[in-house]
């Protein structure tokens, strides 16, 4: 969830890590740190908060590490930011993941004196470096690495030689190829303006990095091949472009995102399994189901959506002839890799719907489809929710040995578009109240599911999602003047039962905004507000319908003053448990 950005070459390091931080603070913002080497110094810019206070003092050298911090362990504080040097002030370290045992290690460390200034785990990690170290980093990081359990991704080097040592195990971490100049870093995103050859390390891998070489080894020190790849990705996606957040540019890049999506090849994916089982989390857990619908209608067979993170701890029935679909934008959500590794270690085949190329789930899986969203920098997942859609569309009638006419969806999703100036207008009637319900049914629960998730990461306000029909049996409790409703009623199959649904809330003094097919003549009689959208084939309302969710929860957030790209406690990619 954090960030790690590590340079050394001929330039001053200190602007290229900054300059890295910032494309890397989506993935942490609480707090932020710097360490440099010079003339055998460590020097360190620490802060609480954001990337940009670390910006009133320049640190010399052309050596260092940065960090970028998503809190698990310790609040966060200056004390708790990275990078992390031990006693004598010898090593500076940064690490993303989370150690199980740091409780344990500690407590080793606290009997040899070692004295802590942090509440993390990873500050251990450094200490025992420190302890351990007799002249020779890279072995040293062999020794520590094996006491270690947990995820852990880090980047150390010592004041006493112009080296970098990472390593890798569940957590990701990649080496940036330049001239003369070598980078570590979390993420593309970091190292994309200085170079595009990459390095993907694996799991128990160690790296060494000098500003003239690059040595991988794995964690028994048997040096590896050098695995080079090219990136397509180019500075100018990680850019605003004129508009005011990255959430509202990825919104309105989605018509051309859901066309390429859907223009994926998939001539090479096998067909034979009696069952799939789809998963996921957040945001791609409720594609997952839209997916699970539409498998069920369209390919008729047995679909399983499970949350990730629950599947792999339940004894899950797995087998040969499943077919285990794992959807992840980063690809390397810690959750949905671990389980896809059980449903492995159980004989079925994986198939990975990733959006970043080369990342850990897309490596491992038997099969891959990526999505075409390109990155997506805003924290609250946008168009790769649409992306995952489309991929998830063109597997169930490929899989079904059908064909399906899309070619008018993405100029669907341009009319919505147009709806943006309405739909702010909506929200100034909207933005003060603190709870909120979202109904659908069929296709379109998932649909509420992801409107209310919306608001909740970017607004902060209150939001539960219900299928229409267990509204009478608890949430119509809740229903009140004070609490509105966003209901979901399409002209689509269970439109009569969800018109139902509505009246029965508008019988009891609750406000409805309703979204509804543009020629219902109907729905405003029992609505308070109506958010009108074009009529399309049943099963392609998600497309439509996710758009104008999305524009409702980024005006009142923006309404609300918050902070829409980095919403509090959040992180884009999950990479610890």
């Amino acid at each position: 969830m954090c960030g790690i950005i590590a340079y050394v070459g001929k330039r001053g390091a200190y602007r290229i890590l900054m300059q890295g931080l910032e494309r890397l603070e989506y993935r942490g913002y609480d707090s932020a740190g710097i360490a440099t080497l010079c003339n055998n110094n460590i020097f360190i810019n620490k802060s609480q908060g954001r990337v940009r206070n670390l910006q009133t003092r320049i640190l010399p050298g052309c050596l260092g590490i940065g960090h970028t911090r998503w809190a698990t362990h310790g609040n966060p504080s200056e004390n708790n930011a990275h990078p992390f040097t031990d006693n004598n002030n010898q090593f500076a370290l940064v690490h993303n993941g989370i150690i199980e045992n740091y409780l344990e290690l500690k407590e080793e460390l606290r009997k040899q004196n070692v004295q802590f200034s942090s509440d993390t785990d990873s500050e251990v990690i450094v200490h025992l470096i420190s302890q351990s170290y007799q002249g020779n980093l890279k072995k040293t990081v062999f020794e520590v690495v094996k006491k270690l359990q947990g995820s852990f991704a880090f980047c150390v080097f010592c004041k006493n030689t112009n080296e970098i040592i990472g390593a890798r195990n569940g957590s990701p971490l990649l080496i940036g190829v330049g001239k003369e100049e070598y980078f570590f870093s979390s993420d593309v995103s970091a190292i994309v303006e200085h170079t595009k050859e990459i390095i993907y390390l694996q799991d128990f891998q160690v790296a060494q990095i000098k500003s003239d070489q690059v040595k991988i080894y794995d964690f028994e020190n048997n040096q590896q091949n050098l695995d080079i790849k090219q990136i397509d990705w180019d500075l100018e996606q990680s850019q605003k472009q004129g508009y005011e957040h990255f959430m509202l540019k990825e919104i309105f890049e989605q018509p051309q995102v859901v066309q390429d999506s859907l223009n994926v090849e998939l001539d090479n994916l096998k067909k034979d399994f009696s069952r799939i089982i789809i998963l996921a989390c957040g945001t791609a857990y409720y594609a997952g189901i839209v997916g699970r619908y539409l498998i069920e209608k369209i390919v008729k067979v047995p679909v399983i959506c499970e949350i990730a993170s629950e599947f792999r701890y339940k004894d899950p029935l797995v087998n040969k002839n499943d077919l285990i679909i794992a959807i992840s934008q980063s690809g390397e959500t810690a959750d949905t890799l671990a389980a896809i590794r059980l449903a492995q270690d159980n004989g079925a085949k994986t198939l990975g719907i990733i959006n970043v190329v080369n990342s850990t789930i897309a490596r491992e899986v038997d099969d891959v489809i990526y999505t075409r969203a390109g990155q997506e920098i805003g924290v609250a997942s946008t168009k790769a929710f649409l992306a995952q859609l489309s991929v998830l569309y063109k597997l169930s009638f490929y899989l079904s040995n059908q064909n399906f006419n899309f070619s008018t969806i993405n100029e669907k999703i341009k009319e919505v578009l147009d709806l943006n100036q309405q739909i702010k207008e909506l929200a100034k009637k909207y933005y003060h109240h603190s709870n909120f319900l979202y109904i659908g049914r069929n296709f379109n629960y998932p649909l509420a599911l992801e409107g209310a998730l919306k608001l909740k990461e970017i607004s902060y306000i209150h939001a539960e999602a219900y299928p229409a029909g267990e509204l009478k049996h608890g949430p119509i409790a809740l229903v009140s003047e004070n609490m509105p409703t966003l209901a979901i009623c399409p002209k689509d199959s269970v439109y009569e039962k969800t018109f139902s649904n509505i009246k029965e809330i508008k019988a009891r003094n609750g406000k409805v905004i309703t979204i509804a097919t543009i020629d219902d003549k109907n729905i405003a009689q029992i609505s308070d507000d109506v958010i009108y959208i074009p009529k399309v084939d049943d099963i392609l309302y998600p497309f439509i319908i996710a758009v104008p969710l999305q524009l409702f929860a980024y005006h009142i957030a923006n309404l609300r003053k918050c902070d829409i790209d980095m919403p509090r406690n959040l992180a884009k990619s999950c990479t610890v448990e």
